[in-house]
């Protein structure tokens, strides 16, 4: 990989990663609900699962959209019911110090295996492999993946640490609904791409 390609691919990633899209809202929801250490395996659950996901990607599932067109369009179907979902237990969450007892984060798996129904996912791994290891060679394939796993993590963490700082402005349960109603409003505004493609 040259030093052209390797920038291109830094660039890519950090603007793929840092720009708003379902795992920033929701990371944005969980800095403020539950704090940041809570968040961490939510954090490290996206950027190495969206590491895997992008091999996998690149090593042979793309071939499966190649020969299969459709398995695209239902794969886009059935992430955009899963995410208007978790918009509406985003709206409907209570902060985790109230009587709801089973508010809590997102795991690492539960993160890691959202990657999979997260549209803005598949799009960067699908453009990274196309543009940056377009012969699909397993050391290209790994170095997008380690690069864009590397360029994610502080990404996102920006995400979360935003939610934290907003946090003491949410200890009125009013406000929090308010703030957790707006995040499932962004996270169902993060679909459009998706929705305008189908």
């Amino acid at each position: 990989m040259t030093y052209d390609i390797l920038t291109a691919l830094v660039l890519f990633a950090l603007v793929s990663s840092i720009t708003p899209g379902p795992n920033n809202m929701m990371l944005l929801a969980s800095g403020a609900n539950f704090g940041f250490r809570r968040t961490i395996p939510h954090m490290l659950g996206i950027s190495i699962g969206h590491m895997i996901m992008v091999i996998l990607v690149g090593i042979g599932l793309m071939q499966v959209f190649d020969l299969y067109p459709v398995s695209h369009t239902i794969l886009k179907v059935a992430s955009v019911g899963y995410l208007l979902y978790l918009a509406w237990k985003i709206a409907n969450s209570a902060a985790p110090d109230t009587n709801n007892s089973k508010a809590k984060p997102f795991s690492f798996l539960q993160a890691a295996l959202f990657q999979w129904v997260n549209p803005k996912a598949w799009s960067m791994a699908l453009t990274a492999i196309t543009l940056y290891a377009p012969d699909r060679s397993l050391v290209g394939v790994a170095s997008v993946a380690f690069i864009f796993a590397m360029t994610n993590f502080p990404s996102i963490t920006i995400w979360t640490v935003l939610g934290t700082k907003i946090r003491h402005l949410l200890s009125n349960p009013l406000r929090l609904k308010a703030f957790n109603v707006t995040m499932a409003i962004l996270l169902v505004v993060s679909l459009y791409p998706v929705l305008y493609s189908l």
